[in-house]
């Protein structure tokens, strides 16, 4: 069995403070991706740069405080590997994988966009560019017999159920026709599989991730943009998802929660 945690930590130096650890502590995951680290490894406190039990990978941003991305596994990888060969993205901080045996584990953060700034037009070439590299990753894994899950914030809501206020985001970034139809793609002609929607189909949610402004938390009023995207022989195993929501607002370490999934042998 395998049990798979992402989440975004919101600058991990933070939620070290309001309670990361306590989590990575109590979870039973063998492997945990992280995002938006936001800190290089000298600013991280010794137990988190390098937590007992744990094989640390961190893929920091060129950037100083800035996106960043971890995976923390229970084993020791078989080889890393940090970005997707894009010249512009690759010392970002958003994409790093490792190698397990039989499976290759990414973590994922996808840039969240604004529409009509830069930021949106920088999500685009992003999406652009990583859209073949997912064809030709689950192409080489599986020819070396390998299943592959890309965790992370993908920071796209693909359907009207991924969101609770869909109507007032129709022509926000995270919502757009064309970042959904990508999506789409990724499922539809790469051959991937979100497997958290395939485990609940019929359901609004379950979101990861919630606004610190407003009552978006205490109301439920979140985004399901924190995935598991997974090769079909992976999904296939999936036994059991779950967002691993905090039980109130103040106990919160993240504006994301944990999503995670375990797999059968």
């Amino acid at each position: 069995m395998l049990t798979a945690s992402t989440v975004n930590v919101n600058g991990l130096r933070a939620a070290a403070r309001k309670g990361f650890l306590d989590w990575l502590t109590a979870t039973d995951a063998d492997v945990v991706c992280l995002q938006e680290v936001r800190a290089e490894l000298d600013q991280l406190p010794a137990e988190v740069r390098a937590p007992q039990g744990w094989y640390p990978v961190f893929a920091p941003s060129a950037l100083a405080g800035r996106s960043g991305v971890a995976i923390l596994s229970r084993v020791e990888p078989d080889a890393v590997r940090i970005g997707f060969g894009a010249a512009e993205f690759d010392d970002g901080g958003r994409y790093v994988e490792v190698d397990l045996p039989g499976l290759v584990v990414a973590s994922l953060y996808l840039p969240s966009g604004d529409v009509d700034t830069p930021r949106q037009a920088e999500k685009e070439r992003f999406m652009a560019a990583f859209l073949p590299y997912l064809v030709e990753l689950r192409a080489k894994a599986e020819a070396n017999g390998r299943e592959v899950v890309v965790c992370g914030d993908w920071n796209i809501a693909h359907r009207e159920a991924d969101l609770k206020n869909w109507k007032g985001n129709r022509k926000n970034s995270g919502f757009l026709p064309m970042e959904r139809e990508w999506l789409g793609t990724v499922y539809r002609e790469a051959g991937y599989v979100d497997v958290v929607r395939a485990l609940h189909p019929d359901v609004a949610g379950p979101y990861s991730w919630w606004s610190y402004r407003g009552k978006g938390f205490d109301n439920d009023a979140g985004w399901r943009i924190d995935l598991q995207v997974a090769t079909p022989g992976l999904a296939e195993r999936a036994r059991d998802a779950v967002v691993e929501r905090a039980a109130s607002y103040d106990q919160r370490w993240s504006d994301h929660a944990p999503v995670t999934v375990r797999y059968d042998s």
